[in-house]
């Protein structure tokens, strides 16, 4: 799992660490101590301060006084200001990288669309719609947008694990290849309107069955 291309010693170790709290294996609440960490990575504290803060920007860590750095909780409120977040930054995003989407480049993100369907657990799945959405964003050539988009996917990643990580569902994204189809006849806004909803999805109420009907997050792209 990407969530920055940062190659420094902050970079890699934030890196490791958001991959922890997005796919649950750092829980919520869990201290996140800065002397560990440094014995972990051998590294000093200079590189370990920098990427707990590069966590706290991201929304996956929070410093309490007296009490140090721990990783965020979050809920469905929070998921769903995050699914309004995406939905405008992507629609932003996507107008400005239309022009340069190639046939290649297209062909690949339904690639990643068809991998994606093809996933038989949900970190194959959530790295092929990552890709999907990088390839169609990516273009856009605004590096601040982009960086925003990123930290936004990771919170994003950390609820659908958080929801699908022992149900695991196969499903068939008609939304990515609806978004393809308005991108190759060059229906440009169709296209971002498509995301757009398709982004706000995140986080609506979704029952399954399972022994029980119970209350989920719907987690889509």
């Amino acid at each position: 799992m990407t969530i920055h291309n940062d190659d420094t010693i902050a970079g890699r170790i934030s890196r490791a660490l958001a991959e922890r709290i997005v796919t649950g294996a750092l829980p919520p609440g869990s201290k996140l101590k800065q002397d560990h960490i440094a014995e972990e990575f051998g590294s000093s504290h200079v590189p370990v301060r920098e990427a707990l803060r590069r966590l706290e920007a991201q929304g996956l860590a929070v410093s309490e006084p007296r009490r140090g750095v721990r990783v965020a909780s979050f809920d469905l409120k929070e998921v769903q200001e995050v699914a309004k977040m995406r939905a405008a930054l992507e629609g932003l995003a996507l107008r400005h990288s239309a022009e340069h989407l190639t046939p290649s480049r297209l062909d690949q993100a339904e690639q990643a669309t068809i991998d994606g369907d093809n996933a038989r657990d949900v970190r194959t799945w959530e790295e092929a719609n990552r890709r999907f959405h990088k390839l169609i964003l990516e273009p856009c050539e605004m590096p601040r947008l982009l960086s925003a988009i990123d930290d936004l996917h990771a919170a994003s990643a950390r609820f659908l694990f958080a929801t699908w990580l022992t149900d695991w569902e196969p499903r068939i994204d008609t939304d990515h290849r609806t978004i393809l189809a308005f991108l190759r006849a060059g229906k440009v806004e169709n296209a971002v309107t498509a995301l757009e909803r398709h982004v706000q999805w995140i986080g609506g109420p979704s029952r399954r069955m399972q022994h029980a009907v119970r209350e989920r997050f719907a987690i889509v792209g």
